[in-house]
């Protein structure tokens, strides 16, 4: 089926994040099938390059299909990022332009999209927590002999897939993504007082306007937010700790007084017995000890 080429090239957005990053066994690896342009693709990637190769290697794939008839062909524009998350101004992303998939190309990509000693540098920011996350932007300009496909039907969309209404919204969603990340690896527990947990609720109610699926990162959020509760409570569990530990010494030095006291009181009878006095007892009314001579 013949498309009309688009005025606007309109690029839609795929984010695919990858957990245990450095646990990975095979040489390759695929992202869940996802659809753009009506179309399915995936992502693969080589995490360790080629054995001779110290270069991070990326491909589009255009997925086989029923659709496809003999003869079938899509000609495309791509770019690849690999987000830093740290810093989403050191983001890698490679723009590789027009090319033809079909039959006899249905990979296009990069070799050496970067090197793997910059990937693999925690300091760099591109693996933070095991995890690495890659983008691809993709605009199908035209495509003959396949029929759309029903995204919903059929196939399974992993991570991030958006369909903005200008390139500057992707963008910025890129960076929304970036700002929250960068927030979860800059705070810790003991920060989420109410005036942070307020940036953070300010930094996902932005990224949400931009119809991102990030599942993924939702459960973190929300652990967060609720953190406030938490850590009052925690922080509350600590002074009422704090004050016992004060009384328990309070304790401990009134315990000595007492002791002191009573030794004072038995010398002061001792005395008072020698000077012929005896100890009656106890006057509640009055509040004090009687004593008279001994006769």
């Amino acid at each position: 089926m013949e498309q009309e080429q688009s005025i606007v090239e309109k690029f839609e957005k795929f984010i695919w994040k990858i957990e245990n990053f450095s646990r990975l066994k095979t040489d390759e690896v695929y992202s869940e099938t996802f659809v753009i342009g009506g179309y399915p693709w995936k992502i693969r990637l080589h995490p360790k390059g080629d054995e001779d190769d110290e270069y991070l290697q990326i491909y589009v794939e255009a997925v086989k299909t029923a659709n496809m008839s003999e003869g079938w062909s899509r000609v495309v524009k791509f770019k690849l990022l690999v987000f830093n998350q740290l810093n989403t101004n050191m983001t890698i992303s490679e723009d590789f332009g027009d090319c033809v998939f079909d039959a006899s190309e249905t990979s296009w990509g990069f070799y050496d999209f970067m090197e793997l000693d910059d990937l693999n540098d925690p300091q760099m920011g591109f693996i933070v927590e095991d995890a690495c996350i890659v983008g691809a932007e993709i605009f199908v300009s035209t495509s003959s002999r396949e029929k759309l496909v029903n995204q919903a039907d059929s196939l399974t969309v992993s991570a991030v897939s958006i369909e903005p209404t200008k390139q500057d919204d992707a963008e910025s969603g890129y960076a929304a993504l970036g700002r929250v990340i960068h927030f979860f690896k800059t705070r810790k527990v003991k920060d989420m007082n109410e005036q942070v947990c307020k940036e953070l609720q300010v930094l996902w109610d932005e990224l949400k306007k931009f119809q991102f699926d990030v599942t993924w990162l939702e459960l973190h959020v929300q652990s967060a937010l609720g953190m406030k509760s938490y850590v009052e409570k925690v922080l509350e569990a600590e002074k009422l700790k704090q004050n016992m530990t004060v009384l328990e010494l309070e304790m401990e030095r009134l315990k000595e007084k007492l002791v002191a006291a009573e030794l004072n009181i038995d010398v002061e009878r001792d005395s008072l017995n020698a000077k012929g006095f005896k100890e009656i007892g106890l006057d509640s009314e009055l509040g004090c000890v009687i004593w008279r001579p001994q006769i």
